[in-house]
């Protein structure tokens, strides 16, 4: 089937069995590779992708129930050369280590950040839970989101 799909701000028509992961039209289709294969279950975050602004598994939203809403990758965050905000703070906090939860890290922090600016250390451990580093860099995210939102970099007590 034809769907028109509508990833960082431009419309993409695909053909794909109407089933299909929406991670494996943006990685083999559309050659969008920051979202990444991790579990294929929505258990790890890897895919984490924004769908209508929020935060979403693309492992696990089919192509059909994409289709018709705003997606955004963190291709439609910034460059290499004029990364957002977020990316920046992600770079400063050195958040990466293996990188390959980080494109996940960062759409669903971005979630967070354009529906609340500056939210509470609560709020931001809330919402960045569903999401794993299997290298261990979580304190380094929690970092570079709340210097993103203009936090105090050092938390409160949770």
């Amino acid at each position: 089937m034809s769907f028109v799909l509508t990833i960082n701000g431009r419309d993409h028509p695909v053909d794909a069995s109407p089933e299909t992961p929406l991670l494996y039209v943006l990685r083999d289709d559309l050659r969008l590779n920051g979202a990444k294969f991790g579990c294929g279950l929505g258990q790890c975050g890897a895919c984490t992708v924004q769908v209508d602004g929020k935060a979403a598994y693309a492992c696990l939203l089919p192509v059909a129930a994409a289709a018709g809403r705003r997606i955004r990758t963190v291709e439609g965050l910034g460059t290499a050369e004029a990364p957002s905000p977020l990316q920046k703070a992600f770079m400063v906090e050195q958040a990466a280590q293996c990188g390959y939860c980080i494109a996940g890290m960062i759409m669903r922090a971005q979630a967070l950040l354009d529906a609340t600016p500056r939210p509470t250390e609560a709020e931001i451990r809330a919402h960045m839970q569903p999401n794993l580093c299997r290298c261990g860099t979580h304190m380094r995210i929690l970092r570079a989101i709340r210097r993103a939102a203009g936090l105090p970099v050092e938390a409160a007590s949770a």
